[in-house]
């Protein structure tokens, strides 16, 4: 008779490797990885402004020192979000979040600063944006 506890489970079992050069882009993947890039830029921004705005304050003023605090635990999840991107391929995924978070940084600066994007913003900005979207969907 076998004995139980000598039974061994292997519990390192992870999900299989995508190989990233058969990876199928769908409908359903790019609306993924846009929304995800998206909220690490939300989650980026929001915490690193909160962290600003306590610390050097802006022409309202500082705020009080728990807005660095949200700030700071804003920016421990954004260090989560990008591993919901469909594709394993992190250095591509990184590469990509920032021509993301360079856009999103001039909007959320207009929005909550006031700070508006001249002429040379949208033009780099919509580089960027275009020339990460070639890196991200180009056939492979």
């Amino acid at each position: 008779m076998s004995d139980i506890s000598s039974m061994q489970v292997d519990d390192t079992t992870e999900p299989p490797k995508q190989d990233e050069e058969n990876f199928d882009w769908t409908a359903a993947t790019i609306a993924q990885a846009i929304a995800v890039f998206c909220l690490a830029g939300l989650c980026e921004i929001a915490g690193g402004w909160l962290v600003w705005i306590a610390i050097r304050g802006n022409s309202n003023g500082k705020k009080p020192w728990w807005f660095a605090l949200v700030g700071s635990l804003i920016l421990v999840i954004y260090g989560f979000v990008p591993t919901l991107q469909p594709t394993d391929s992190f250095g591509r995924v990184y590469a990509v979040y920032g021509g993301f978070f360079i856009v999103l940084s001039f909007l959320f600066g207009w929005w909550l600063d006031g700070d508006k994007p001249d002429i040379g913003d949208g033009v780099g900005g919509a580089i960027t944006l275009v020339g990460v979207l070639v890196i991200m969907f180009w056939p492979r």
